[in-house]
């Protein structure tokens, strides 16, 4: 009897061990922990060309059976014509399930660095103020990077300079020594929304080509979730539109009727 009992726990420990084996390979198929970095050269609007460490890790929210989305993201390089070496850090954000943004382009003028960035989800997209053209706009004022209006972008920047890296399709960049100008160019010219071709002036219509611009507007509720901004919409009256606030357990700061029915 002891011996039998002595067999069935050395099956048992060794189920166990199978089971946490094939998990961490699971873990391991769907990225946690993945990163990469790769060296990028960067064309700004004056011709002029600086090299780029950029890196990235994957494990953002994703729907089962697809690949990991970008987690995090960090750009570093030097300003031209000075010494200083910079950082710009794309961070995980928690509400967002994945990191901020697409990084879309790297401009200096006159010794200050600029970022273009897109959203990098619908979510990213409603916490970023629904900007449209659909940047986020960082200046870098000599001690830290803040957020500029996309007004202040200096006109002379028109271009997407900068590679954007899938998990799908990072091995064809990150396995080379240097990502030059000339093929981030052909790739970000694959693309398929205009504002990650090129740098947009006017704002984008909902559509086919609108990319994060189609986003439907959330407002967000007081369990932590969201309710799409045409449910309120379609109410006939005002006083229903409150009512779907209070079902819906809307806060009164949040509840959109006021904006929808012309009331101040």
């Amino acid at each position: 009897m002891k011996g039998k009992r002595r067999w069935l726990k050395q099956i048992a420990q060794l189920g166990f061990l199978s089971l946490m084996g094939a998990s961490m390979s699971a873990f391991g198929f769907l990225g946690f922990g993945d990163s990469v970095t790769w060296k990028e050269e960067v064309l700004l609007h004056d011709g002029q060309k600086i090299i780029a460490t950029r890196s990235q890790s994957y494990g953002g929210a994703r729907e089962i059976g697809q690949l990991p989305s970008i987690k995090e993201q960090d750009i570093t390089f030097t300003v031209p014509g000075s010494s200083q070496t910079l950082t710009w850090k794309n961070e995980y954000g928690k509400e967002v399930g994945g990191a901020n943004f697409i990084l879309r382009a790297l401009h200096v003028l006159k010794g200050a660095p600029y970022i273009v960035a897109i959203p990098n989800s619908c979510r990213a997209y409603d916490k970023w103020g629904r900007p449209n053209p659909p940047y986020v706009i960082f200046r870098h004022d000599g001690k830290d990077w803040q957020r500029i209006p996309f007004s202040e972008l200096p006109i002379e920047f028109k271009e997407t300079n900068l590679s954007w890296v899938t998990k799908a399709k990072d091995e064809q960049l990150t396995t080379q020594s240097l990502v030059t100008a000339e093929l981030v160019k052909k790739l970000n010219s694959r693309l398929e929304t205009p504002a990650n071709k090129t740098i947009l002036r006017e704002p984008l219509k909902r559509g086919a080509d609108g990319g994060v611009v189609n986003c439907e507007e959330m407002i967000p509720a007081e369990d932590g979730g969201g309710v799409g901004i045409t449910l309120f919409a379609m109410k006939p009256t005002y006083e229903a539109c409150l009512k779907a606030c209070a079902i819906w357990k809307i806060s009164q700061q949040n509840c959109p009727c006021n904006r929808l029915f012309g009331k101040k």
